[in-house]
């Protein structure tokens, strides 16, 4: 019985104080997922840019095949959902990853 009470108490023991002896910082947990997110999503941004660019190279080099162009068109509107998308999931991510900060009472 001791045990289910205890249990509780130390799971609230995050460990940040271990984080300063081995030199990985204080930073709360979200923050830190918050960050890998930031990484994440702005590497697929660049991604989603270079295939606009790829796109547009496309279409220049095309010759004036409509084949091509039509091929360039889909490539470059591909970019462009995902760049929506990326930007959709970085709002969706800041919010819930704020909410739960001001909800837990971390900020």
């Amino acid at each position: 019985m001791f045990a289910l009470t205890a249990l509780p108490v130390l799971a609230l023991n995050t460990g940040i104080e271990y984080g300063t002896y081995t030199g990985l910082g204080t930073k709360d947990i979200r923050e830190g997922i918050m960050s890998v997110i930031n990484v994440l999503l702005g590497f697929l941004g660049i991604l989603a840019i270079v295939i606009i660019l790829w796109g547009g190279f496309r279409w220049l080099t095309s010759g004036g095949n409509e084949e091509k162009v039509g091929e360039a068109k889909k490539i470059i509107t591909a970019g462009i959902i995902g760049l929506v998308i990326i930007f959709t999931a970085y709002a969706i991510a800041s919010f819930v990853v704020t909410q739960l900060m001001s909800a837990t009472g971390a900020q």
